[in-house]
């Protein structure tokens, strides 16, 4: 049954943070976003349960927000070790590949490690760590219509495949061949 309402995009994503000031002054520092709420309680709104937290958010462009939960009466944060590190990331659209080889120089220069750029196909894209050990993409399109058009013709019968055989289809093999210089 396909819903009766459409989304009209994401109000904000919410993780946990070990400090919610230093991960504020990074996201400013390192990802130059804005600083534009910070919620603070006792109890949960949603279920009344007594558990204080600091809640910031950071607008990240064009309406897009991310938002840190500091829980200090929590366990010391952790994170799925049934999941590899590569797998939960934030990604960030940046507009250019020059916007990209600028990022990384910049991360770089405040001395977080940079991987990358890596190439997959319609976007390239670098990746390093926050402080509290969140992975974040940031990534350049850098596809043609044709090519994103192409995508989305197959996706459905990758899908098919995938959930039929769980060994990855080949539809789109095109993407990992990286044009020549």
């Amino acid at each position: 049954m396909t819903a009766k309402f459409k989304t009209s995009g994401i109000h904000h994503v919410a993780y946990r943070c070990k400090d919610a000031q230093e991960t504020v002054e990074w996201y400013e520092r390192v990802l130059g976003m804005t600083f534009t709420t910070a919620f603070a309680e006792d109890r949960v709104p949603s279920t009344g349960e007594p558990d204080p937290y600091m809640h910031v958010f950071l607008e990240c462009g064009g309406g897009n927000v991310i938002a840190f939960f500091e829980l200090p009466s929590k366990p010391e944060m952790g994170r799925d070790q049934n999941t590899p590190a590569w797998v939960q990331h934030i990604a960030l659209r940046v507009p250019d590949m020059d916007a990209l080889l600028a990022a990384r120089e910049h991360i770089e220069a405040q001395g977080i490690d940079v991987l990358g750029p890596t190439f997959h196909g319609v976007f390239r894209s670098i990746y390093f760590f926050d402080p509290n050990g969140h992975r974040i993409e940031l990534a350049c399109d850098i596809g043609t219509p044709d090519q994103y058009a192409e995508l989305s013709r197959v996706a459905p019968a990758m899908l098919e495949e995938w959930s039929r055989t769980k060994k990855a289809p080949r539809h789109a093999d095109w993407l990992h061949k990286e044009p020549e210089a």
